[in-house]
């Protein structure tokens, strides 16, 4: 499955004709569908709506000869309506795979129901619990914890120096799951955080808890919050004149989150993440960067790469022959697919995604360096 950069010379060739919406995809009788299920309001609306994007944008490369239908539902964030939007997907015809939330309690909650109704789930979730429920049915082509707060917790540590983290978490199955493996991550390298805190993502001020953090008396402030947390957490950190370097999650690489922050505040800020489409390192995601553009007139992402990528792959398993949901997922088991942030293969679990960035801003722009790679950093800290 190798398909990459010619896709993308016929993306750009096509992109003027593309929009937000998929009502212009093909339907035919015998068409598979491949919903897109993702959370476009509420706190996570931001990445949700990168999530989309990169959906769209694959869908609309259907393979030539082959009928693709797709629709584009909104879960908000909460599990029942995740749940529900998958059962009626389901009664909308013969489904190929789904685009599903990235919100991991959505996730949880759909994942038995995906089993049950034997559909693959293609998310970029980064929840690490969602690839260890035994389900063969779910496809994740962001790294998933394991992999980024090993990458995250080693550039703290071995690159910067830092020894006493100050660690702020958000209370969502997302939070808890980072805050779980940056506390294995950084034991692997012998530190102990001198603060540890969880926050509410609908929290208005974090000054609180950035104090207290603060008064422990760090040299790094580590951060695992959703976008716009972070944004608030990095601006009142800069109005108040810390100093400190700050590692945040992978939020902060999001163009989004730094829309919201001046550049001067982004100084010293750091982030891990799969990928920066924006940082173009390559003549392919240079490619992908501008046919997102032209299609959205917004800064593409990880999350959007990360699901443009799990779409493809799975297309790709549909140009070859695969016509049933579990003809894609033992495609999507089984074969090596090289996208545009990495090569994915799956480790029996569905974890398609091993590897991460760090990605730096220098105070100047809202666009980072990627300044450090970690290839399987998990595998490599033990």
């Amino acid at each position: 499955m190798r398909r990459a950069l010619p896709l993308l010379i016929g993306l750009l060739a096509a992109s003027s004709c593309l929009s937000s919406g998929l009502s212009s995809t093909a339907r035919a009788d015998d068409a598979l569908s491949f919903p897109v299920l993702v959370p476009l309001t509420g706190f996570l609306s931001l990445e949700g709506t990168s999530q989309r994007n990169g959906a769209v944008l694959a869908l609309r490369q259907t393979p030539a000869g082959i009928a693709i239908a797709s629709e584009v539902v909104d879960t908000g964030t909460s599990p029942e309506a995740a749940v529900t939007a998958l059962e009626r997907a389901a009664g909308g015809g013969t489904i190929g795979a789904v685009a599903a939330s990235m919100l991991g309690t959505q996730m949880l909650a759909m994942l038995p129901l995906a089993h049950d109704l034997k559909l693959p789930l293609i998310t970029v979730s980064g929840t690490a619990s969602i690839t260890e429920q035994g389900n063969p049915w779910v496809f994740r082509f962001f790294p998933g914890d394991a992999v980024t707060k090993a990458a995250h917790a080693r550039y703290v540590v071995e690159e910067l120096g830092k020894r006493r983290p100050a660690i702020i978490y958000q209370t969502t199955a997302y939070g808890q799951s980072g805050k779980t493996h940056l506390d294995a991550a950084f034991k692997a390298l012998d530190v102990t955080p001198v603060f540890e805190e969880g926050v509410d993502p609908a929290a208005k001020d974090l000054l609180p808890v950035l104090t207290k953090a603060l008064a422990a008396n760090p040299d790094v402030l580590v951060l695992h919050l959703h976008s716009a947390p972070t944004a608030l957490l990095l601006r009142q950190a800069a109005s108040s004149g810390v100093t400190l370097p700050i590692v945040a999650g992978s939020a902060m690489h999001q163009p989004s989150t730094a829309a919201l922050l001046e550049p001067a505040e982004l100084k010293g800020v750091c982030a891990e993440t799969a990928a920066s489409p924006i940082s173009g390192d390559s003549p392919e995601v240079r490619a992908f960067t501008d046919a997102y553009r032209a299609a959205f007139g917004k800064e593409p992402d990880a999350f959007a790469l990360g699901q443009y990528d799990g779409m493809t792959m799975a297309l790709e398993a549909v140009k070859a022959g695969a016509r049933t949901p579990d003809a894609i997922r033992k495609a999507l088991s089984a074969e090596t697919f090289k996208g545009l942030a990495m090569t994915y293969k799956s480790d029996g679990k569905g974890n398609m995604a091993h590897s991460a960035v760090i990605v730096c801003y220098d105070g100047t722009s809202r666009v980072p360096a990627v300044v450090k790679r970690y290839d399987d950093p998990a595998l490599a800290a033990k």
